[in-house]
């Protein structure tokens, strides 16, 4: 499903130029689901930005489903993204003058779903995450863990084939974090391509192998 090869990110400004990813090489197949692990500022999130079609790589090669996708103009990024992946970020980054089906119906809306299916599916999506009874609440009546739950329902949606996931635990306690991670086990079950970037031991043994980087180079990699 994803090949990355050589992928290379550098940024640059006048006086510095920073490596973020040094020839990463990766392949993740359909239906795994990959943790990538390392300390801060190793190029993790530069790498799911990468795979999330929100940046290009400086060089290198990028295939998804077998589409050469790493030096797509904005708006051919933005179609893939659409339809193929969802985003689960630590933040949650809901609306918060949008109550929870709306934060959840947004995507569809975009995607010029018609009406009677945008209700189907976030009726759906709320019930399969157990949120349907705070439908119209706000994000700041929510707990932290029910509003990665709205999170999570908004990024199943569309069934993405693939499921991007920042550090998705992070502002949650422990029990909250585990419900959260059982939902992602679920959906791996399920056959979803999931790819998740954790600081937690614990997060990263949901998954079927871990990738550790370092200063941007794959320096391990870990079948569980």
């Amino acid at each position: 499903m994803i090949q990355l090869e050589n992928i290379k990110k550098i940024f640059r400004t006048e006086e510095v130029e920073t490596w973020a990813l040094r020839e990463v090489n990766l392949e993740v197949k359909e239906g795994e689901f990959v943790a990538i692990m390392g300390p801060s500022g190793c190029g993790k999130s530069t790498l799911l930005n990468i795979l999330g079609l929100l940046d290009n790589p400086s060089e290198g090669k990028y295939l998804l489903d077998g589409k050469e996708v790493s030096t797509l103009k904005e708006s051919e990024r933005t179609d893939i993204r659409k339809g193929v992946i969802g985003f689960v970020f630590q933040s949650f980054n809901l609306i918060d003058e949008l109550n929870v089906y709306e934060n959840i119906e947004l995507p569809l809306l975009y995607m010029g779903v018609p009406a009677k299916e945008r209700k189907r599916r976030v009726e759906a999506a709320m019930d399969r995450m157990a949120i349907s009874h705070r439908r119209k609440h706000f994000p700041n009546q929510l707990s932290g863990g029910q509003q990665q739950r709205v999170a999570i329902a908004r990024a199943v949606l569309a069934n993405p084939k693939l499921i991007l996931a920042d550090e998705p635990t992070g502002n949650l306690d422990s029990k909250n974090g585990k419900e959260v991670m059982n939902l992602l086990g679920e959906l791996h079950r399920e056959g979803t391509t999931i790819i998740m970037v954790t600081h937690s031991q614990h997060d990263a043994s949901y998954a079927d192998r871990i990738v550790r980087l370092y200063d941007g180079e794959i320096v391990e990699r870990v079948e569980l």
